[in-house]
Order: C-alpha cells, then structure tokens, then sequence
C-alpha cells in the first residue's frame, strides 16, 4: 500500500483517492491461507457492519494506510457492482466513467499502471 499512498500524496489536490474496504478475503472460517496465520492476520467473516468495521481499521493501521478506508455495506454492494474482491485497482474519471480497471489482485494489484491511467486522465504527460 506504500506505493499507493505514495501516489495519493503526489496527486492531493488533483485526483480522489479511497480505499474500499470490502469482504474478507480470507476469513478463518471460510478460506484461510497459511501466510495470513503466520503473519496473525485471522479474522472471521464479520456478521455486522460493526465487526466489518473493527477488521476495516485494523487493516488500515496495519498497512499504514494515509488514504481514507470506506467499508461496503454488509450486502457487498459495492464489491459486487465493482466486482473489486479480493482486490482492485480503478480510476474513474470527472465523469464518473471507469477509465482503469486494474486486474484482481493481488497479482493484479500494479499501482504503476493505474497511475498512467490517472495520468491520462489528467492530461499529464
């Protein structure tokens, strides 16, 4: 997320940036991964927004976010409409249009290509 938080310091004032946090990706009661066991990151699925939350802000201090966390509602609107789990880059333009679409991560997570996108749209060369 450095690189991300790097890119929102450089763009502050020009472009938005958020994170939405979504669904856990993998919640221990669901598909877990031995990596995330060994690093102590365990959650449950979270029943309440509440809990959603809680898990939502511990990621954020956790990766030192600096850009503001949205949490998708427990219908996973969001998630669903963006198809963004378990996570996704965008960049939407001033017209709301979907100028970048970042492939799901996290192989797909490449912050460089989304900031080409950004400048684009932009006009930046």
């Amino acid at each position: 997320m450095g690189a991300l938080n790097a890119m929102a310091a450089s763009y502050a004032g020009r472009a938005d940036f958020k994170v939405v946090y979504v669904r856990e990706a993998h919640p221990d009661d669901g598909w877990q991964v031995a990596q995330n066991r060994r690093a102590g990151i365990v959650f449950n699925s979270p029943k309440t927004l509440a809990e959603r939350e809680k898990i939502a802000l511990q990621c954020e201090t956790a990766l030192a976010l600096k850009i503001p966390i949205l949490i998708d509602n427990m219908d996973d609107a969001t998630e669903r409409a963006y198809r963004a789990w378990p996570d996704r880059i965008y960049v939407v333009d001033a017209k709301g249009k979907l100028a970048f679409v970042g492939d799901p991560g996290p192989r797909g997570f490449r912050p460089a290509e989304a900031e080409a996108a950004l400048k684009a749209v932009l006009g930046d060369k």
